[in-house]
């Protein structure tokens, strides 16, 4: 039985990488690299970050992807992924630090104007704005599990006022939560800030959409640090235009890489990241070996996904 690590993410981690800290987890365990382009049966798990449609094609045998991150959309939308095989993702803590962090910089950022004096440098304009403050910030974390409670428990503890939104109730300590589509309009317009941390989910796709933007707070500034196809791009550009949101602090989006000639690029009202809000899974590494070693011996895997649910 042998684990097959294909990344292709070469500015990431190359696949030799994660091999030389798997290996000595895995002393016995054949570990291949790269795509295969022969058929491997014996391959009986993928790890990998974006499932390519050509990742299953020589791969009869394969019972599990790995996902080495969160979103598992890739791997559930692709067409080549047997039936019977199973997904599980990870949960790094170092990485979801990164995120709540990414997120309050966003917060920061917006506070303190630096898109606007961005724009006005490039214009060699000196013009001050009162910044606003902490304090008087409201922000809404659509997304309440292991990364949308740790960006909730950042913005807390530095003084935002936090609120929740989650499909079904859930509660979270210090948090006032939100839930269902009556629970989301109502918490939409109460925020400053709205930061979607959501999965890819036949439900979640499209959920920022003409309908809810309008129930956003006017002037509030959206942040998705989650998944790209939670956002009606076009909804969102008319939002903007017409003042009715303040800006947009995008790291995901529905197309990766952004396609050049799309309208956020010159946008004055939108920052771009390259999805890079978390990077680091270091933490959770010993995980996959511990995935590989619970599907060998028949017992429950470490964070499966119910591929009808999709998360």
């Amino acid at each position: 039985m042998t684990l097959l690590i294909d990344i292709r993410m070469p500015n990431w981690m190359e696949d030799a990488d994660l091999k030389s800290v798997l290996q000595p987890m895995m002393v016995d365990v054949e570990i291949l690299t790269g795509p295969q382009r022969t058929p491997r049966p014996d391959v009986t798990m993928l790890a990998t970050v974006q499932m390519h449609a050509d990742m299953a094609e020589n791969l009869p045998g394969l019972q599990l992807v790995q996902k080495l991150g969160a979103g598992v959309e890739t791997m559930l939308s692709n067409p080549n992924l047997p039936a019977k095989a199973r997904v599980a993702r990870l949960e790094p803590f170092v990485q979801a630090e990164e995120i709540a962090e990414y997120c309050l910089a966003a917060v920061l950022s917006h506070l303190r104007d630096f898109p606007r004096y961005f724009h006005q440098q490039t214009r060699a304009e000196w013009i001050d704005v009162a910044p606003r403050r902490m304090a008087e910030t409201s922000a809404l974390v659509l997304g309440l599990g292991h990364i949308g409670g740790e960006i909730a428990r950042l913005l807390a503890a530095n003084k935002v006022e936090v609120s929740g939104w989650s499909r079904s109730p859930k509660a979270l300590e210090g948090i006032t939560t939100f839930h269902g589509k009556d629970g989301l309009l109502t918490a939409l317009g109460q925020a400053d800030f709205v930061i979607g941390i959501l999965p890819s989910t036949p439900e979640t796709h499209g959920l920022i959409n003409a309908e809810t933007l309008a129930a956003m707070k006017p002037g509030a500034v959206i942040i998705n640090a989650g998944r790209g196809d939670l956002i009606d791009d076009d909804a969102l550009l008319q939002a903007l235009e017409t003042g009715h949101l303040g800006g947009a602090f995008l790291d995901v989006f529905n197309t990766e890489p952004l396609p050049s000639n799309h309208a956020f690029w010159a946008h004055p009202k939108v920052q771009i990241t390259p999805h890079v809000s978390g990077f680091s899974i270091e933490d959770a590494i010993p995980d996959i070996a511990e995935n590989y070693r619970r599907l060998m011996a028949g017992d429950p895997l470490l964070r499966e996904i119910d591929r009808e649910k999709g998360y």
